[in-house]
């Protein structure tokens, strides 16, 4: 029975899915869209500390006011959704499944851990939490018997569905990855600069109604580093320690670049993760580039394998050893219900952190201080780079999703990577230190088998 099936014999049981979302920006926004065309499923909450803006969502999506309810008990009873300032309503409320989206790695973390300690699964919109520390909630998750899943639309997931069919399909995982615009300079990024680097027209930028730290950390390496530490996480891949490559190309160059450099591609080792530009390094755009497709990368398992990569259009490698699949798009928060579906009704993640295999670290965007206060993902100060966990945890290195508001106790140069050791950790994050370090306890070695 498909997804639309079993969601249709809960609408017609007067049983649909009960969903909590925490978090009304974009992709919470773009999910609100959808939901109410799709059987089975009923939104009883949305927690937001702007309600101003939850409400303003709604009516964007043109949620009808008398859909609208005054408190959870009222949603509850009569399928409508209550808007609240405090995620607690929600994550202490009779429903299955909470989604976070608050994109705050802090607060994405303690909700994730309640909502798994209170009996609800996890879709896991914030991916900056599920680099930090997802193998440690997927982790209690599971023994709590709940699915702890990222959020398909989102590229981490759809990258790991792509993971999956390949080695469902019996093949070896060579790479997995996505496209995204990248030139070397914009490591050094901030949000004073940051629209110089992008196609947006001056009223836009100046109208606020865009983010400037959102969208320096989307073209300075740090969200794809994140993403990919996700993907890494879930599919038990291996990143390089001198972090993602960014080489330009288009969509039949995807098996040539995203092969080991011993077969004439870029890649440190087989099994890895990497990301590749959409512009050339002189800034041109690349025709049938990889810009916002996802793909992965898999290795002919024998001389028959490899002939049929060649005989059909597949854009191999030149050796026909090496072929990819590509998505060319993803719909962010409009595919959502996807995770919401397979979390409750077939118990399954749409991808899930199996182990510790990569990390996301604060590296100097320029020369740094003693006693300057670190702004985090998509600041002045630090960028994140994406290596193996194994290398982190041996350099003592600091997640970038805890470089914010943290100071430092002594000077670091630019493009060196930011030590626990430089910086003095500020109260209120005892859980997501709990947490992180359960995740080191799941740290993956390199000299382990990767998963085939």
């Amino acid at each position: 029975m498909n997804l639309h099936e079993l969601l249709q014999g809960r609408e017609t049981a007067g049983d649909p899915i009960k969903i909590g979302l925490i978090g009304a920006g974009r992709f919470g926004t773009m999910f609100l869209s959808q939901v109410r065309n799709t059987p089975g499923m009923h939104v009883v909450g949305i927690a937001d500390i702007n309600t101003e803006r939850a409400q303003g969502a709604l009516q964007l999506v043109g949620w009808p006011e008398e859909a609208v309810a005054s408190s959870v008990e009222d949603a509850l009873a009569h399928g409508t959704t209550v808007v609240v300032p405090d995620a607690s309503t929600l994550l202490e409320a009779d429903i299955d499944i909470i989604v976070e989206a608050t994109g705050n790695p802090i607060v994405g973390t303690d909700h994730a851990l309640r909502a798994i300690r209170g009996g609800k699964h996890i879709i896991m919109v914030t991916v900056e939490a599920d680099a930090l520390c997802g193998p440690a909630l997927a982790a209690e998750a599971k023994k709590a018997g709940l699915v702890y899943s990222l959020a398909y639309g989102d590229q981490p997931a759809l990258i790991w569905e792509l993971v999956d069919w390949a080695r469902t399909s019996g093949f070896k995982v060579t790479a997995a990855g996505k496209g995204a615009k990248y030139l070397p300079h914009y490591h050094q990024m901030n949000p004073d600069n940051v629209w110089e680097n992008w196609e947006f027209s001056k009223e836009l930028t100046d109208s606020g109604q865009l983010n400037p730290y959102m969208h320096t950390s989307f073209r300075d390496g740090t969200k794809a580093a994140i993403e990919m530490a996700a993907v890494a996480n879930a599919a038990s891949l291996f990143p390089s320690d001198e972090g993602l490559t960014f080489t330009p190309g288009d969509v039949e160059q995807i098996a040539s670049i995203c092969r080991p450099a011993e077969d004439g591609g870029v890649l440190a080792h087989n099994g890895s993760v990497d990301v590749m530009s959409s512009v050339t390094r002189d800034g041109e755009w690349i025709e049938h580039n990889t810009q916002e497709g996802v793909f992965v990368v898999v290795e002919a398992t024998n001389d028959y394998v490899s002939g049929c990569f060649t005989e059909y259009p597949w854009h191999p490698d030149p050796s026909g050893r090496f072929a990819a699949l590509y998505r060319p798009y993803h719909y962010v928060g409009l595919e959502l219900g996807i995770s919401i579906a397979n979390a409750v009704l077939r118990g399954v993640a749409t991808g899930s952190p199996v182990g510790f295999y990569a990390d996301v670290v604060a590296t100097a965007k320029k020369d740094l201080s003693a006693g300057e206060v670190l702004d985090g993902e998509g600041g002045f100060c630090v960028y994140g780079k994406l290596i193996s966990a194994e290398t982190s945890v041996a350099r003592g290195a600091l997640p970038v999703a805890l470089a914010h508001s943290v100071p430092l106790v002594r000077d670091v140069p630019e493009g060196e990577v930011v030590t626990w050791d430089d910086v003095e950790m500020v109260d209120g994050m005892e859980t997501v230190l709990e947490m992180r370090r359960a995740t080191v306890a799941l740290m993956a070695k390199a000299d382990q088998p990767i998963t085939v």
